[in-house]
């Protein structure tokens, strides 16, 4: 027979052994819930801004492709038109070519900006903002107002070779400028499309379901 100290020491063992297999199998089930501490919480949130950063980045993508393309060629040709029509010392009438300048000197700067935004995803910054339809409205005013002031230079230049640099390059700008106005207005009405697209498919098979559940209440009252 088995004394009572050995019966302890048989009962210890088999306790350890229970309360190790029931740690085990807690720390390995998938469907325990499990909690983080607080610094681990704060190092998460720290790892989202830091992802959130990231953002801040040259995109390759966008200036590569053919947005970001135009975008460049219209900030190139709305500053040497604006350079151009710098050098000018005389005029008259000058109402002309002060016009052009205003035109020139505000498309090559908020052009600028919207490159600087899109090229640098600081777009994304700010959700707020529709930032599509803001660079189509710019491309849009840029077109037409680029259009009248080289129109209005080339009908009242001087025959100067600075007037007549800055009227080519302007009515090059407003070429960029209704391409990438022609383009975006293609892509949202593509994009409007496949929403209202998506909008009818949903609303007809939620008229279907709705329809079944007519036609056979079983359903609803095995689903209550």
């Amino acid at each position: 027979m088995r004394s009572p100290e050995d019966l302890l020491e048989g009962l210890d063992g088999e306790a350890s052994s229970a309360s190790m297999i029931s740690g085990a199998s807690s720390s390995s089930s998938p469907y325990q819930p499990t909690t983080e501490p607080v610094g681990g919480g704060q190092q998460r949130h720290g790892g989202r801004h830091h992802r959130r950063g990231a953002f801040l980045g040259c995109d390759p993508t966008y200036l590569a492709g053919t947005f970001g393309r135009l975008k460049i060629a219209q900030v190139v040709l709305a500053l040497i038109s604006f350079i151009c029509i710098e050098t000018i010392m005389e005029c008259a009438p000058c109402e002309g070519l002060y016009f052009f300048e205003f035109v020139s000197c505000s498309a090559s700067v908020v052009t600028g900006v919207l490159l600087l935004m899109f090229g640098l995803n600081l777009h994304e910054r700010i959700p707020q903002i529709n930032w599509n339809i803001t660079d189509l409205v710019n491309t849009g005013l840029c077109t037409i107002f680029f259009f009248i002031a080289s129109l209005v230079l080339a009908a009242l230049n001087h025959k100067k070779a600075a007037e007549i640099a800055a009227v080519i390059f302007g009515f090059l700008a407003t070429a960029v400028y209704a391409v990438n106005s022609f383009l975006a207005v293609k892509n949202w009405r593509i994009n409007s499309r496949q929403q209202n697209t998506r909008q009818t498919s949903d609303y007809m098979r939620a008229r279907t379901e709705s329809r079944d559940v007519d036609h056979h209440p079983e359903i609803e009252r095995l689903d209550g």
